[in-house]
């Protein structure tokens, strides 16, 4: 550290591979009087590994208003505070966002550190040949929140990167194929930098079988990787052709689009705005016909 000023530093540590940790990072730790962690257990080991002697402060999801206000006391008294998560960048999925927040409200310097980050990692060793990508972290943990979120992913050319938890992995992955249709890769990466790192590469539509196959498969934690929305193929001229059909019977414009999206794979927007238009162009026919058939003759 080179500057005097007082400054709340963010520090990714290894996501398993203690050769991951930047030496700066270890500096950094070694020279302040205070390191909050998401879990002071699981931090203090790797602390004394790199032999950091600082005061640990817990800093998680359940308390981190209080923390920030403790580590903006410590701050207008002089002295610099690491913050770090139990593995990986702070803020990134876990806690630690609003601490940020509140400490640069509070007019003190917030310093970034590179390093470690489970997604970026993933990303680098999938080969997927998407320019864009977006990292969604970890999707809901009900069914119907989950499935509401991907739909509305469905139809983004980006790569989509998630995290996900080993006893809801089978779920996820069964809900990913279920709602991301079309020809789409899946990258399954687990326990990265550690012992049983896996990073399995394949259609979208095998990654559950993938993962049954194996009960070791489903252990540890995991980074999701689908790639983008496959480019129209015809699936939306095919989805606006059953549309028509569907909407002519007489199915309400919901009902319409959830078939034809399950018929064609069509992009679930895409068929809402298609129904909305047919349906306003069915209208206002009727109404000029209605118009047409006065006896004024208007």
């Amino acid at each position: 550290m080179t500057e005097n000023s007082p400054a709340l530093y963010v520090v990714p540590t290894p996501l398993g591979n203690l050769g991951d940790m930047t030496q700066r990072a270890i500096e950094v730790l070694r020279n302040v009087p205070w390191v909050a962690a998401e879990d002071t257990r699981h931090s203090a080991p790797l602390l004394r590994h790199f032999g950091v002697t600082a005061h640990l402060l817990a800093a998680h999801e359940h308390n981190e208003e209080a923390a920030a206000q403790q580590i903006i006391v410590r701050l207008a008294a002089g002295e610099s505070v690491a913050l770090v998560t139990d593995a990986g960048t702070p803020t990134i999925s876990d806690p630690g966002a609003r601490l940020v927040a509140r400490v640069r409200a509070a007019g003190f310097r917030v310093v970034p550190l590179p390093g470690a980050c489970a997604a970026v990692t993933a990303l680098s060793a999938a080969g997927i040949e998407a320019p864009h990508f977006l990292f969604y972290g970890f999707l809901p943990a009900k069914a119907a929140q989950r499935e509401r979120a991907l739909r509305d992913l469905a139809s983004l050319p980006f790569a989509l990167v998630f995290y996900e938890a080993p006893h809801r992995i089978l779920a996820s992955v069964a809900a990913l194929a279920q709602e991301l249709r079309g020809q789409r890769t899946l990258v399954i990466a687990r326990e990265l930098t550690k012992v049983f790192e896996t990073i399995h590469v394949g259609p979208l539509a095998d990654g559950l079988a993938w993962l049954e196959a194996d009960p070791d498969r489903q252990r540890g934690e995991f980074v999701l990787i689908v790639s983008g929305a496959p480019a129209s193929d015809g699936a939306d001229d095919e989805g606006a052709r059953v549309l028509r059909v569907l909407l002519a019977d007489g199915l309400p414009v919901r009902q319409a689009v959830d078939l034809a999206r399950a018929i064609t794979g069509a992009g679930r927007k895409t068929l809402y705005g298609l129904a909305l238009s047919m349906v306003e162009a069915r209208d206002s026919s009727i109404d000029s016909k209605t118009e047409s058939g006065r006896p004024d003759g208007r």
